[in-house]
């Protein structure tokens, strides 16, 4: 059974956006993910999109994030490291894994 899927947005101390998602993202919920990232990514401001709480992601995640490349960075867990690395994800926008 997957993990629910979760959205919660915020801002940085500095208004920049964050959106912070929890579970899995897969083709069944990659659309909500895809808006969550356009509806956070406003004020001209550079999008943090926070996967640390992420157990698994597919190719439509990952395909949501490369829609929104130019506009946001990424904090994931070291659970994901090797597939944002290996899509390519870490060569066009800012990925740090946290511990």
């Amino acid at each position: 059974m997957n993990t629910p899927l979760g959205l919660a947005t915020g801002r940085q101390a500095d208004g920049a956006p964050v959106l912070t998602v929890t579970g899995e993202i897969d083709m069944s919920n990659a659309d909500e993910f895809r808006t969550a990232i356009a509806d956070a990514a406003v004020d001209g401001h550079r999008l943090t999109v926070d996967l640390t709480g992420v157990e698994y992601l597919d190719s439509a995640a990952l395909a949501a994030l490369f829609a929104h490349v130019d506009g946001l960075s990424v904090v994931a867990n070291p659970l994901l490291a090797s597939v944002l690395t290996i899509s390519g994800l870490s060569r066009l926008t800012t990925v740090t894994i946290l511990d």
